[in-house]
This record gives C-alpha cells, sequence and structure tokens, in this order.
C-alpha cells in the first residue's frame, strides 16, 4: 500500500489517499473514481509531499511516546462531543428540509429560478452537478453527516 497527499483542484482541500501502487493512483484518476471528500470535486491531484525519512532505532521510543492517536483510536472527548453535537445539529435542521434524492440538483434550479417555491431540501447530487449549481450561482453544500435515504431505512 502507498498513501499520497491529494488536493481537490477545485477549491484546495487537502486529505490523503491509500493506493495499491502508484499505478493503481493514475489508474482511478484517469477513470474519474477520485473525488474530494469535502466537496465532491473530481479534479483531485497528487498535493506535494515531505518524503518520509525512518528515524533512527534509538529515536523511536520518545517519538511514539510524544505522539497523540487519533486515527486508529478514541478521538479526543471535546471532538467527540463536537462531532455528536455537529450530528444533532443536522438532524434537526434535516427535520425541516424534504428529501428530493437524486432530483436535488434539478429541484435546486427550479427554485432558483423561480419555477417552483422555495424550500429547504436535501437529496443527491454527483460532484459535477454540484459544482454546476455553484457556477450558476446556487448555493450548495455537502452535509457533514451522512445520511442514510428514507427509501433504505428500516
Amino acid at each position: 500500500m502507498i498513501v499520497f497527499d491529494l488536493e481537490c483542484q477545485t477549491l484546495g482541500h487537502r486529505f490523503e489517499g491509500w493506493f495499491a501502487s502508484s499505478a493503481d493512483f493514475a489508474s482511478q484518476q484517469a477513470r474519474g473514481l477520485l473525488t474530494c471528500p469535502h466537496c465532491g470535486s473530481e479534479q483531485v491531484a497528487k498535493a506535494v509531499m515531505a518524503p518520509s525519512i525512518g528515524r533512527k532505532g534509538n529515536q523511536l521510543l520518545a517519538v511514539q511516546q510524544e505522539r497523540k492517536p487519533v486515527a486508529g483510536g478514541a478521538l479526543p472527548a471535546p471532538a467527540r462531543e463536537m462531532m455528536a453535537k455537529l450530528a444533532l445539529m443536522q438532524g434537526e435542521a434535516l427535520k425541516q428540509s424534504t428529501w428530493v434524492g437524486e432530483k436535488f440538483a434539478d429541484a435546486s434550479r427550479a427554485m432558483h429560478y423561480g419555477e417552483r417555491e422555495t424550500e429547504a431540501i436535501h437529496g443527491q447530487a454527483t460532484a459535477t452537478e454540484a459544482k454546476d449549481l455553484l457556477e450558476e450561482g446556487i448555493a450548495v453544500m455537502p452535509l457533514l453527516v451522512p445520511v442514510t435515504p428514507p427509501e433504505e431505512l428500516n
């Protein structure tokens, strides 16, 4: 496995991706399978990275002791509390919003151009659809916490 720092070319978001090889990254990028987890943009490229250089054996213990793990471990209590509050706030906001599913882009345009009464909506859109909406001046944003479509709930 290889880890690359990636960058959204649309809004500059940085994140990392794990790939089987450098060729696997290139293949996924060529097939349009890479998207920014923050905004959904399909314009993703490798970011400039500092090389990973191993430490001497006698320095490893000191480095391990100064690290405060997050990935693969428990989040600190304040972070857990913040995420719980965000999820609760989003849940409350969604109660006041109408699910439009895959018709999100069409419904957003209809409201923007006065063809439909304005209301709070949420649904699904591809990264390209979201980018097109933004370029038309239609305000959209990704949800912070993933939402299960109503038809998939028990």
